[in-house]
């Protein structure tokens, strides 16, 4: 059974934080590549990081660079979105993915998360 879910959203005031976390199960954890997507209403779809399989190398969408951080807890098969210096903007609902390539396609990957709702106010 696959099972991708997304948890640590919220409401939080421009400029704080959230931990969004995403629980892998069913999948070759190890092989896939994780990655965040954010679905605003009325907006399209949009990639926002990425960690390659195993977590060697993390990719980030310019706008959230310097601000948010993707990492893995293999242990866990866990992979975290620490959202730091939110702003409104940001606000969205967030979804994790899994895939077999790491691209910023959405496309591309196999598995998704039901999503946690992240909201920003100014």
């Amino acid at each position: 059974q696959v099972q991708l879910e997304e948890s640590g959203g919220g409401s939080v005031q421009a400029g704080g934080s959230l931990r969004l976390s995403c629980a892998v199960s069913g999948i070759p954890y190890s092989t896939y590549c994780v990655a965040w997507f954010r679905q605003a209403p009325g907006k399209e779809r949009e990639w926002v990081a990425r960690i390659s399989a195993g977590g060697a190398t993390a990719y980030y969408v310019d706008r959230v660079k310097g601000r948010f951080t993707i990492s893995q807890d293999n242990a866990k098969n866990t992979v975290v979105l620490q959202t730091n210096s939110l702003k409104p903007e940001d606000t969205a609902m967030y979804y994790c993915a899994a895939g077999p390539f790491c691209t910023w396609n959405g496309r591309l990957y196999n598995f998704w998360g039901q999503g946690t709702q992240v909201t920003v106010s100014s």
